[in-house]
């Protein structure tokens, strides 16, 4: 199934191939990149063989505004740290990033919060919540046709930088070790340390491949024995918010994902990774969530941002992922004594204007 809004349908988009400039209020310099790494670790009555935990990546500043922070908070950081670090990123510069939502909304968060402007480039199909992320921070956006496909996202923004190359920086996630390598250093580590060690799987999805490749390295080279699983959609066509379809065609190819990284790899649905986020929301309307290690937060601020109005509710990404652990547990791959790490990347309310959860939220 594909998202047919219009971009006024998207949070009020500008027509596709213009550009719309941020006018929210932005949370500037407040921003605590403090609460950044060390996310919940959630324990997940899925009905699968073993033990199955989900990473609750929205826990990365989970007070920013439009469904808290994701997962991309993570490289976003790692890769303005690395820039900064290394001398490659000019006070002046306007940073530019292509991206189909949330590395958009986190580097814009951050870099506006650090002084810098910040240009996006995205589909203009992209999640209200996404979009309304991006102009928030106070970031320009430049949108472009869905039809086009995502690799025309990319071009566009190199289209943009090759008019100006002087005026920008890219972090470009799609070729930056820093992507890859904050998950390895990060990502991991909590892992490792939050399971005590009993991680037996691992499963992300690959959308520049950066969680799968860096997690997947550091739990092979600290872990014992992990399964590391990627999962990409089956269909060319999907409405699965963060991932790309590489399975045939001429597509790009990220170099942040490494499959040999990978034990295996699992083609998940647009429909199934659709009813797995509806099956998790209905699981836990009337049961609490277990907190298995709330990581860096205390209780209080794990039970304000769990939830969305009472539900648990995640992204399209995060279904995609439980179902890739029904697809393991089908195919004989996990057992009781299995130990099963699912990144939960970011919450469902950024999503209330497509049909994962329109009729919910």
């Amino acid at each position: 199934m594909t998202d047919q809004r219009t971009p006024d349908e998207s949070a009020g988009g500008t027509e596709s191939g213009t550009t719309g400039t941020g006018t929210g209020t932005g949370i500037g310099t407040g921003i605590d990149e403090s609460t950044i790494f060390e996310t919940p670790l959630l324990e997940l009555e899925v009905d699968v063989p073993g033990t199955v935990y989900g990473k609750a990546e929205w826990f990365n500043l989970p007070e920013a505004p439009h469904g808290g922070g994701s997962i991309k908070s993570r490289i976003a950081k790692g890769m303005l740290d690395g820039a900064e670090q290394r001398g490659e990123l000019e006070p002046d510069a306007t940073i530019i990033e292509p991206t189909s939502g949330n590395t958009g909304s986190e580097i814009a968060r951050l870099a506006t919060a650090r002084g810098y402007d910040v240009e996006i480039v995205m589909p203009d199909n992209a999640s209200g919540g996404k979009i309304e992320a991006v102009r928030d921070a106070g970031a320009e956006i430049h949108f472009v046709d869905a039809d086009l496909g995502y690799d025309a996202v990319i071009e566009r923004c190199e289209e943009l930088i090759a008019a100006n190359p002087e005026d920008y920086y890219r972090p470009n996630q799609y070729e930056n070790p820093d992507n890859p390598g904050t998950h390895e250093r990060t990502t991991a580590r909590e892992i490792l340390e939050q399971t005590d060690g009993a991680v037996t799987h691992f499963v992300a999805g690959a959308g520049t491949g950066g969680t799968v490749t860096g997690t997947g390295r550091g739990l092979h080279d600290r872990g014992d024995d992990v399964t590391v699983v990627g999962f990409e959609p089956k269909e060319a066509l999907h409405a699965i918010d963060g991932l790309k379809f590489l399975r045939t065609g001429d597509h790009y190819h990220p170099e942040t994902y490494d499959e040999s990284v990978l034990d295996r790899k699992e083609y998940v649905s647009t429909g199934d990774a659709y009813d797995r986020a509806r099956d998790l929301r209905d699981r836990y309307q009337d049961a609490a969530v277990d907190v298995h290690d709330p990581g860096q937060h205390d209780p209080e601020t794990v039970e304000d941002y769990l939830r969305v109005d009472g539900q648990f509710v995640v992204g399209t990404s995060s279904g995609a992922g439980i179902q890739a652990v029904h697809q393991l547990a089908e195919d004989g791959a996990l057992d009781e004594d299995s130990v099963t790490v699912v990144m939960l990347c970011d919450r469902g309310d950024k999503y209330a204007d497509i049909p994962l959860w329109e009729e919910y939220l």
